[in-house]
């Protein structure tokens, strides 16, 4: 299905999501960075791209992932994006 539509979101997301069951999060990252570039608003993304950095060591990225993520959730109306987000952003900061 990506063949036919490479720019899907959703299948970017999905696809993602296995590289991180399959242990590689520099494929993952690679996949939700060009996806959040092409269609910013496509806020889950933000929370998994977020906990992959956070795992990985690297929370200064993870936090600005989180606040991209609820700028965006926020500008669309999704609270329970922005929720979720908001948490993981809290236990990380606080």
């Amino acid at each position: 299905m990506l063949k036919a539509n490479p720019t899907d979101s959703f299948l970017n997301h999905a696809l993602a999501l296995e590289y991180i069951k399959l242990g590689d999060d520099a494929a993952a990252q690679n996949l939700f960075e060009q996806l959040l570039e092409r269609e910013p608003g496509y806020v889950g993304s933000y929370y998994h791209l977020a906990k992959l950095l956070e795992r990985n060591g690297k929370e200064q990225e993870a936090i600005a992932v989180y606040e991209k993520g609820m700028h965006m959730a926020k500008e669309k109306g999704d609270q329970h994006a922005f929720g979720e987000l908001r948490s993981a952003w809290e236990e990380l900061t606080f």
